[in-house]
């Protein structure tokens, strides 16, 4: 049995926005506090605004795609805003290069036991950062660590049985369910065939 990448990077990925959005969420209430001091003083609120012309709201909002994406696939645009959020918010910066490491890691064509360490290493990283959002990464990789380590010996991955599964899904949908399941099972040999 094998984990593929996807699941993996995935999880890693989702505690990396997790932090992104708790980031955004001090940014507004940032935010709200400068506004309600204004209206306090009787002046007109101006929201600050970083070099590209982003407010904090907005550079933490469009940093979702720029966190996922790799570095070389950036565009100009983006590429300002990396380094912005970077400078302002240097813990995303670390699980940003954390994050190339593993995709790194799963690129190469390393063998199993070469895996083995490279992983032991990235996730010794992640353990030291202590960030509770990470504790589901954490789980998944000591939980699953052998399916996951599997990947490495062919680069096979799950997405054979992915597909198969949607199409099941899909199926049921078409028929609102199942009531007669060896009918089910001969239509549904009819359409693996």
């Amino acid at each position: 049995m094998t984990n593929d990448r996807f699941h993996v990077q995935k999880f890693f990925y989702e505690a990396i926005d997790e932090l992104r959005i708790s980031y955004r969420w001090m940014a507004r209430d940032l935010e709200n506090d400068e506004i309600q001091r204004c209206r306090e003083q009787n002046i007109e609120y101006v929201p600050f605004r970083h070099t590209n012309g982003d407010t904090r709201k907005q550079l933490l909002a469009r940093a979702k795609h720029i966190l996922v994406k790799h570095f070389t696939k950036w565009t100009e645009s983006q590429r300002i805003r990396a380094e912005i959020i970077f400078e302002y918010y240097p813990e995303l910066k670390s699980l940003y290069d954390l994050a190339m490491e593993l995709t790194t890691i799963y690129k190469k064509y390393y063998d199993k036991d070469v895996a083995r360490g490279k992983l032991a290493l990235w996730y010794n990283k992640i353990e030291k950062l202590g960030y509770g959002c990470f504790r589901t990464v954490t789980n998944t990789m000591q939980n699953y660590y052998e399916t996951i380590l599997n990947y490495f010996i062919n680069r096979k991955t799950n997405a054979f049985a992915e597909s198969f599964n949607a199409k099941i899904k899909a199926f049921r949908t078409q028929f609102r369910g199942v009531r007669d399941i060896p009918f089910f099972i001969f239509r549904l040999c009819k359409i693996v065939a």
